[in-house]
């Protein structure tokens, strides 16, 4: 399943991190991440303290992917409505949720502070800068000064969040591309009548 030239570490952090996404904490046992690693337990052992050590590993590198990939195009050229809407249309594996988002509904992340953390700080993260871009756009005109950035970021991140809960509901994308639709109508730049 993974690479030979992947270290065994690697093996057993991308393990983690398809099972958590698949399963969640609960239903991601040692046994099954050594298989999908194809390591054995004492392999795991010496990399990792146990199965809280080693889903840790896995949530932070989750949780840095998530946020370098949305940095990719928030920062990227363009206008704040066109970085935006890169962020809401890029690409994703819609049906199976978001990887960090499936967390926050994983008891056993979500009452562990230290497991949490990860998730905490990239949504935070997430949320700030979507906040200074939707401040870019509301300080040069783009976006209608009757809104604020903060909420824009929140509504953002609900929209996206709230959109896979409703396409793994349906066992469809549309519910998605259709929440992702209705935000960026309610975001885009209002031309003058005339």
């Amino acid at each position: 399943m993974y690479s030979a030239v992947m270290s065994t570490s690697e093996r057993l952090i991308e393990a983690t991190r398809e099972l958590l996404w698949e399963r969640g904490y609960v239903g991601t046992s040692p046994k099954a991440v050594q298989q999908a690693a194809g390591a054995g337990q004492g392999s795991m052992y010496h990399h990792f303290a146990g199965k809280p050590d080693l889903a840790l590993a896995a949530i932070r590198r989750t949780a840095e992917e998530m946020g370098a990939a949305a940095e990719a195009v928030l920062s990227g050229e363009g206008t704040a409505y066109s970085r935006i809407e890169a962020y809401l249309l890029r690409e994703r594996d819609v049906l199976r949720g978001c990887p960090v988002g499936r967390l926050t509904m994983d008891p056993e992340v979500v009452a562990d502070p230290v497991l949490r953390a990860p998730v905490d700080e990239v949504l935070g993260r997430l949320r700030d800068r979507l906040t200074e871009v939707a401040q870019e756009g509301l300080d040069s005109g783009e976006l209608s000064a009757s809104l604020d950035a903060e909420d824009i970021a929140a509504t953002i991140l609900a929209t996206v969040q709230g959109g896979y809960v409703l396409a793994r509901a349906t066992g469809a994308r549309e519910p998605f591309d259709s929440a992702v639709r209705g935000i960026l109508g309610l975001l885009a730049p209002r031309t003058p009548a005339g």
